[in-house]
């Protein structure tokens, strides 16, 4: 069943494709989206495409509620995502020559549904614009260029390097947040008043990071993840002082098609590039600008990104403002904004003329009580703590783990799949119920590695130079979370 060769030699495949489309013979071509490579031959393309639909349907028969996740093959793994109604993502990865597997198929498929949803939050979704230009030109556009950019993080010269069993200790997908005094909290409060008020005739919404933690929200959940996740990527100091990084592909000599530019559903152009690193760059004024291509489709407002957020169902422009380490991303209602650049002019004005101060006085009080990245880690423990619900998660800081010996990273990786495993199983058969689990097990190297789940809330942890014992491990679980 597994693909007779990887393309270009990378060993990773990323496909998009639409099951409403070519249906006829002959017309086969038409149902792709995007391929990774681009280079990848049309014979083959086809071929994974084929293969890819045809384990879609079968696996239908058998459970049509249910989708497909992944299939293993002697050679290759292929993780599915359904992003939209018959929209498919794969990502097909080649094993490796060694019996451990170095990935975990959550952790991949985490790439594809977070891949999406920043797709979702700039263009608007792949179905809306595959119905407003039938020709899927748009729509492939769009894919193209977002992708691509949005893979060369994952670039380890010139091959897709995606999360292995070294990552078994973070978790995608989720919201991690900075903890302040209510002294702190007041101040916060404080300012996120001022800048709802600042466009007077209606409310603006604000994420609010320090470093890359998350201070304070006024959108919904699944919003404020998916602009969390943006703002880390790419618009935190962290983010935008590794612009020059050499693992950008740009900087490696990988050329990139951006093709014609044309306007979405959303308001943006298939030639601006929010995933592109060197596009982005604070300005003397505070404001982050993203140098995009100006074009006669978004007429006075080229400069200003326009985001679509599902939950909130509205559109915004997007103002991003650093003071130090301090990033405000402020979030203007294009439906009540009238006069274009210059109204987003006012908006801005109006957010230093009323809040600069207190923007000082909220980074100054969050520096003075911030202890580093280490400032949450538990002395001994090795750990990640998650909460699906709220979409956030806690964990020990990478300097920590890598610490940890890999036959600790392989037991506890292999752990974490079997843990999906389980919690596939029973949302299948009990989605109405949290189920509670805990799993402890003694590894080669004689660490431990435990998994529990306790009221949906995930606790993932690795033990070494600890006692022999099952009671130890226990007991270690109890002193954690007790602290």
């Amino acid at each position: 069943m597994g693909l007779s060769t990887a393309a270009a030699g990378d060993g990773a495949q990323l496909c998009v494709f639409d099951l409403r489309r070519g249906q006829q013979e002959g017309q086969e071509l038409d149902k792709i989206l995007f391929f990774h490579p681009a280079d990848c031959p049309i014979l083959l393309q086809l071929s994974v495409i084929g293969l890819c639909e045809g384990i879609v349907t079968f696996t239908r028969i058998f459970s049509p509620e249910e989708d497909c996740e992944v299939i293993e093959s002697e050679k290759h793994s292929h993780v599915f995502y359904q992003a939209e109604p018959d929209i498919w993502m794969v990502l097909v990865v080649e094993k490796t020559k060694v019996n451990e597997p170095t990935w975990r198929c959550g952790a991949l498929q985490g790439i594809l549904k977070e891949a999406h949803s920043l797709f979702a939050m700039f263009h608007g979704p792949i179905r809306t614009l595959l119905d407003r230009q039938p020709s899927a030109e748009l729509a492939r556009g769009h894919l193209r260029t977002f992708l691509t950019d949005y893979l060369s993080d994952f670039y380890v010269g010139k091959k897709l390097q995606f999360p292995t069993y070294r990552d078994s200790l973070k978790e995608r997908g989720t919201v991690q947040m900075l903890t302040v005094s209510r002294e702190v909290a007041l101040e916060v409060q404080s300012l996120t008043t001022v800048l709802g008020s600042c466009l007077g005739n209606a409310t603006c919404q604000s994420l609010i990071l320090f470093e890359d933690l998350l201070v304070s929200t006024t959108l919904p959940p699944d919003d404020t993840l998916n602009l969390y996740t943006y703002a880390v990527l790419r618009l935190t100091p962290r983010a935008l002082s590794s612009n020059a990084s050499s693992w950008s592909y740009l900087r490696k000599g990988t050329s990139v098609n951006a093709g014609p530019t044309s306007s979405s559903s959303n308001g943006t152009t298939a030639g601006e590039r929010p995933l592109l690193r060197e596009k982005l760059s604070k300005g003397k004024d505070g404001f982050v600008a993203a140098d995009f291509t100006a074009t006669e489709v978004r007429g006075a407002v080229p400069l200003t990104p326009i985001l679509w957020f599902q939950q909130a169902e509205e559109r915004m422009y997007l103002c991003i403002y650093q003071h130090k380490s301090l990033t405000i991303l402020l979030l203007i209602p294009a439906s009540s904004l009238i006069n274009g650049e210059e109204g987003i002019t006012h908006v801005k004005k109006q957010m230093l003329e009323n809040g600069s101060q207190k923007i000082v006085t909220v980074e100054q009080k969050l520096s003075r009580g911030w202890g580093g990245e280490n400032a949450y880690h538990v002395g001994g423990y090795r750990y990640l703590l998650v909460d699906p619900d709220r979409r956030v998660s806690r964990a020990s800081p990478p300097g920590k783990v890598t610490t940890l010996a890999k036959d600790s990273l392989l037991a506890l990786n292999r752990l974490r799949q079997e843990v999906d495993l389980e919690k596939s199983r029973h949302k299948t058969s009990d989605p109405c119920h949290d189920k509670d689990f805990e799993a402890s097990i003694r590894t080669k190297n004689n660490a431990w590695v435990i998994a529990k789940i306790t009221r949906g809330r995930e606790l993932y942890m690795a033990l070494e130079k600890g006692g022999e014992t099952l009671l130890y491990a226990s007991t270690a679980v109890e002193k954690f979370s007790n602290r």
